[in-house]
């Protein structure tokens, strides 16, 4: 009988780490971790990232997965193969078949976005 998980998670049961440097990255990102693993068939990473002015997180690539980020809000720079871009509220970032990227908050505002990442 397959497992039924809840309907509804409340904001106070969702863990939230900091992560200091991350990949390299500057300054501290807040993880929020929306489903834990055992909850996402398929995808690796679910969550909502903030990432306060003058942080990043460093080049990672995705092999055998790919990364999507939503940006919800504020604006940053993404550094991928094909060169830097920004990015603001409302774009989507898409990495896998073994690219790599990095973003960072390049402006006054945190930088929110959700990320996504599937297993291919």
């Amino acid at each position: 009988m397959p497992r039924r998980l809840p309907m509804i998670r409340t904001g106070s049961e969702m863990k939230e780490e900091v992560r200091t440097q991350m990949r390299g990255g500057t300054g501290e990102i807040t993880i929020r971790h929306l489903a834990c693993d055992e909850e996402t068939a398929h995808c690796r990473l679910f969550a909502h990232i903030t990432i306060p002015p003058g942080s990043s997180i460093g080049p990672h690539s995705h092999s055998g997965e790919t990364e999507y980020y939503y940006i919800l809000s504020g604006s940053g720079l993404v550094s991928e193969d094909t060169g830097e871009k920004h990015v603001s509220a409302g774009d989507l970032v898409i990495t896998g078949g073994g690219a790599s990227h990095s973003i960072a908050n390049t402006a006054s505002d945190p930088l929110q976005f959700m990320a996504v990442i599937l297993l291919d």
